[in-house]
């Protein structure tokens, strides 16, 4: 007996020991040569049988049907489920039938891999399955897997639903739930939909650093580290920015560079402490033709996903093709407030928010409190793809001031769905007026101010060896693929979100089991049957935990003597 294990896990185990003894090795070291995947049998047998009678094929025991001499089981590999087909006289030519009889029957379960060869064929049902003629383990399954129950319309039945479990488990819930792989297999498609049209244009794919001495390039809350080393401070990048403007000034023309970001900030359903993030930076352009190359890219991702510009994302139907509506900041906030803040200082704004029961703090400058009235009265009502533009200077460090517009920057955020998925600038490139910003930044900082940006000399420096005009992109890859894949939460689209550390379960020892009177043999037999506690055996009932007892020592093969009635009553006294 092994504490902490279920039946079915002490059971599996007791396989894997009797595998061993029959000289089987559970989890064999040589490769295993697949020539056919489900996908493609289910989609060309039935036009091309002669191509499928010598087969070699593995996957994970999905279902099983056990029936004498022969038997059905189901596999699933990456791309779908089979039926298959095992008769012992096939898989066991000889006199020996233990791998059919004992093996198959007895020692493999659901979850288990296996390899087969053989030939397909079709069922007197219509059902296209592979008939085995050699089978093979190739790794036994020591935990059972959750079923989930499918009718014949595919609807599913005592799903394994639960998100806490779905997430943190995700190795299972793809497994169990194979058809949401289909929403991390769009996920790779967007980033390669996108890779082909930068690289199709010129621009070079280009890595930059996640470790930074100095976090900058966007207004966030960073992770901090120490180098040992080096005995220095580091940062996790919250943005890869200044580092790709600084390859725009080492003469490249166009690059970018798809990476993981990491903000030490809330968690909700849009948002993720590590997310992926794509940011390109083209030289002698700015953020009107980066308007409409964005329009572009975009189009084509949203045709390559769903063979349309239109997406259904919840009850909404929203069309990718462009042009965007373009609505000014200022402006936004002036149609769905109805007032005019372009010409409010800091003070207005502060009392702007308190009308609008916008919390704000003295940390807040001009910038923060622009922001934090847009996100409250605007965003949530831009579902369309619309392009808002050219933001407070307060707002954007980083950003180039408008030609025209006094007090304002080239910037433009696009929103869907009421969130923003891409952010982009005319870059600032005059290095003065890039240190004034920073040095406005620094007083912010003093004030409280956990987002804003550092003083990074390196950069400056930089900027002042000349930096050409040039245009930059930010893409927020995961709340992108939230709408090409129709998801609600940012957890879905990830493959292994952030989660709260797991809880673990108070497990009883067996001495707290001893101490009530429990024989030492009898104490491993009770966690078995699932009384974590002390307290959760005393809830039970005496007469019930008595008669099952003899139920588990038949099933667990023990030797063991059960104890009187009148010995287990006195556990409950």
């Amino acid at each position: 007996m092994i504490a902490g294990l279920s039946e079915q896990e002490i059971i599996r185990r007791e396989a894997l020991k009797e595998l061993r003894q029959l000289g089987i090795n559970p989890y064999p070291a040589e490769a295993f040569e697949i020539n056919v995947p489900a996908e493609d049998i289910a989609n060309n047998y039935e036009r091309d049988k002669t191509s499928y009678k010598n087969i070699s094929f593995a996957g994970r025991i999905m279902s099983r049907r056990i029936m004498g001499s022969a038997s059905f089981a189901e596999l699933q590999d990456a791309t779908g489920r089979i039926q298959v087909y095992i008769k012992r006289d096939d898989i066991c030519p000889g006199e020996d039938k233990t791998l059919y009889n004992t093996v198959f029957k007895k020692l493999l379960d659901i979850g288990d891999f296996i390899g087969i060869k053989g030939y397909v064929f079709t069922t007197q049902t219509g059902e296209i399955s592979i008939h085995v003629s050699e089978l093979k383990i190739l790794s036994k399954s020591l935990k059972p897997l959750p079923i989930v129950k499918r009718d014949e319309q595919g609807n599913v039945h005592d799903g394994f639903t639960d998100p806490e479990l779905r997430y943190r488990q995700r190795y299972v819930d793809l497994t169990v739930n194979p058809e949401l792989k289909q929403i991390f297999i769009n996920r790779s498609k967007v980033i390669n939909v996108m890779r082909n049209y930068f690289n199709e244009q010129g621009w070079m794919e280009v890595e930059t650093p996640i470790l930074q001495p100095i976090h900058g390039g966007a207004a966030a809350r960073p992770f901090k580290t120490h180098h040992n080393t080096l005995d220095m401070p580091l940062y996790l990048r919250i943005a890869n920015e200044l580092y790709l403007k600084r390859l725009i000034v080492a003469g490249f023309d166009g690059v970018y560079e798809f990476g993981k970001m990491f903000r030490n900030e809330g968690m909700d359903r849009t948002h993720n402490p590590e997310f992926t993030s794509m940011e390109i930076y083209v030289a002698y352009k700015d953020y009107i033709w980066m308007m409409g190359m964005l329009e572009e890219c975009l189009e084509k991702v949203t045709l390559a996903i769903h063979g349309d510009t239109k997406v259904k994302v919840g009850e909404h139907e929203i069309d990718f093709i462009g042009p965007y509506e373009k609505l000014s900041m200022y402006d936004s906030i002036k149609r769905y407030t109805n007032v005019d803040v372009s010409e409010m200082d800091e003070m207005a704004l502060r009392n702007f928010c308190g009308k609008l029961n916008i919390e704000t703090d003295d940390s807040m400058g001009k910038g923060k409190l622009i922001d934090e009235i847009f996100g409250e009265k605007v965003e949530k009502n831009l579902i369309q793809p619309t392009f808002i533009t050219d933001y407070p200077v307060e707002m954007t460090p980083l950003a180039k001031k408008h030609r025209s517009k006094e007090g304002l920057v080239e910037r433009f955020e696009l929103f869907v769905n009421g969130k923003e998925i891409a952010n982009a600038y005319s870059e600032l490139n005059d290095p003065i007026d890039q240190r004034e910003r920073f040095e406005d930044q620094l007083l912010l900082a003093n004030r409280g101010d956990e987002e804003a940006m550092l003083m990074d000399e390196d950069f400056l420096r930089a900027m002042e060896y000349g930096m050409p005009p040039t245009s930059g992109l930010g893409i927020g890859i995961d709340r992108l693929v939230m709408l090409m894949t129709n998801q609600s939460t940012i957890q879905e689209v990830l493959f292994f979100p952030q989660m709260r550390p797991e809880k673990k379960l108070k497990v009883a020892s067996l001495e707290d089991f001893e101490a009530i009177g429990v024989p030492t043999e009898w104490a491993p037999v009770l966690l078995k049957m699932g009384f974590s506690t002390v307290e959760e055996l005393k809830a039970a009932n005496p007469n019930k935990v008595f008669n099952d007892l003899g139920g588990m020592r038949k099933k667990l093969k023990l030797e063991i003597t059960i104890p009187s009635r009148e010995a287990v009553l006195g556990w409950f006294e």
